[in-house]
């Protein structure tokens, strides 16, 4: 039973290699290489975000310390989007991971000689 088993998940991820043949198959970095990628371009969206925020602070207090409520300025509102935004692209990462990444590297892991 338990080699029919073996045999079936050989059959569906191709034949066993080791760890240092699969650290070097084009499909790892292949798989790295988009993590990096898709890490990468968010990371950049959060600085963005984020030293955007700062900067508008910085440069343009004016705007910022305009009261839009009774005591609540327009940095309020603006921080509170870069928090959520920083929520939207961990989320972002967390979908692609899910869908993509993990079972792109379950399957790289299907491959190891046990």
């Amino acid at each position: 039973m338990a080699n029919a088993t073996h045999q079936l998940k050989q059959a569906s991820t191709g034949p066993e290699k080791s760890a240092h043949e699969v650290i070097n198959s084009h499909e790892f970095k292949r798989l790295v290489a988009k993590r990096w990628t898709v890490s990468t371009a968010l990371l950049a969206a959060l600085f963005v975000t984020y030293y955007g925020f700062i900067l508008l602070i910085a440069n343009a207090k004016p705007a910022m310390s305009q009261k839009i409520g009774e005591v609540t300025t327009l940095a309020i509102p603006v921080g509170i989007a870069v928090i959520v935004i920083a929520f939207v692209l961990t989320a972002i990462y967390v979908a692609w991971a899910n869908a993509s990444y993990d079972p792109e590297v379950e399957r790289l892991k299907g491959q190891l000689k046990k």
